[in-house]
């Protein structure tokens, strides 16, 4: 287990990328057909975990994710999370969590020095609406533009060059940077020059995105240590027992690829 408690201590800079909707099994038949060689260099054990998600949309999923609860493994005993809310007294915690006494990790992680900088994707992200700003305001500061977002075929590549320029922006101080990968969202079709959004057309947004997303690791880790942590906040029915989109307790909505690492 990564000792996240130590982590902060050592102000450690941590990247959290969510790839918005990303089924496991996309992910895990992108990987085992070679299409994102720059992501297999860096999941251990070159492979994805499968996990549980804890939201069956985006705002549910990251409202948990940023309160501390993290995809869950599938099976009954479950490993110490990386970091919780200080818990009531009757509970115990381990050593390696990184215990913060705020209502989120965001406002704990500013009370340790940390910058938090969130590059929005979907447009849960983008103050569009009152909606549109509960999670941009859980932030210090956050950057979104039309072509963050799904619709725009080179939507990650924008994401990475933003996030490269906040990163360095703040190479002083020690950052909490997080991306919301919008290209494995729907629509994607577009990726296979089709209008229907399919399991292939995820896979395939997922295989655009995988150069700039090894990019963004591979320029923040060569420079300095980092936590790393890659994940889908839920995945997305294409029509399995006939369900199709998201915000539904369906297995294809559930399992979601995770991964953390520890750079060197």
């Amino acid at each position: 287990m990564i000792d996240a408690a130590e982590v902060i201590r050592s102000e450690t800079n941590i990247l959290f990328v969510t790839l918005d909707s990303l089924r496991y099994d996309v992910a895990r038949a992108a990987l085992h057909a070679g299409q994102t060689p720059r992501l297999a260099k860096f999941l251990p054990g070159g492979v994805w975990e499968e996990r549980r998600t804890p939201g069956t949309f985006t705002l549910p999923a990251h409202i948990a994710f940023f309160s501390g609860f993290l995809p869950k493994l599938p099976q009954p005993v479950q490993p110490p999370r990386l970091w919780e809310c200080r818990p009531p007294m009757f509970k115990t915690v381990e050593a390696r969590t990184f215990v913060f006494d705020a209502p989120d990790l965001l406002t704990g992680l500013a009370q340790h020095g940390y910058r938090t900088v969130c590059i929005g994707g979907v447009t849960y992200f983008s103050r569009e609406t009152p909606l549109g700003s509960v999670l941009p305001d859980m932030f210090h500061e956050d950057h979104w533009r039309p072509e963050f977002c799904s619709p725009e075929p080179d939507s990650a590549r924008y994401q990475v060059d933003q996030a490269l320029t906040v990163a360095e922006q703040y190479a002083n101080r020690p950052l909490f940077l997080f991306v919301n990968v919008s290209a494995t969202h729907v629509p994607h079709g577009h990726y296979l020059g089709d209008s229907d959004d399919t399991w292939q057309s995820q896979a395939a947004a997922l295989a655009y995105a995988d150069e700039p997303l090894g990019r963004v690791v591979d320029g923040l880790t060569n420079k300095k240590r980092w936590l790393v942590i890659l994940c889908a906040d839920h995945g997305d029915a294409f029509g399995e027992d006939g369900y199709h989109g998201r915000g539904i307790a369906h297995p294809t909505v559930l399992n979601v690829p995770f991964a953390a690492l520890l750079s060197q």
